[in-house]
């Protein structure tokens, strides 16, 4: 799990987040919305899809791609059991929530580090 979390406001541009997530190289922002009482996320793939159907990322709101029906992680959850909310919804980043508030992420790739092997050193070429 990443403990850097990177949380914008609603009103980002779609252009701010992806600058904010490119400079703390991660893939997602928790969007926290105090007015709608709720915590969503916009990822790397939502702005691409954004891009893609020619909107202006000046103009597009985090909060008009945000998605807001969150699975959250608790703790104390297991990396299977994290593996398997991911795989059994269909998304990438997993938020964990500690008393509510955002505590980490878990992407594919925190997971894939977890359960590969570690590299082996290079053969000594003689």
């Amino acid at each position: 799990m990443s403990t850097v979390v990177l949380t914008i406001g609603p009103a980002h541009t779609l252009r701010q987040a992806a600058a904010l997530m490119s400079a703390r190289r991660v893939g997602a922002a928790v969007v926290l919305d105090p007015d709608a009482g709720g915590i969503g996320i916009l990822t790397e793939r939502d702005i691409l899809n954004s891009v893609g159907l020619g909107q202006d990322p000046d103009a597009e709101s985090a909060q008009a791609h945000t998605t807001t029906s969150v699975v959250f992680a608790a703790p104390a959850w297991t990396l299977r059991e994290a593996a398997s909310a991911m795989t059994h919804g269909g998304f990438r980043h997993l938020v964990v929530l500690d008393r509510g508030e955002p505590a980490g992420i878990v992407s594919v790739r925190d997971i894939i580090r977890c359960w590969a092997p570690a590299p082996r050193a290079p053969e000594p070429v003689l």
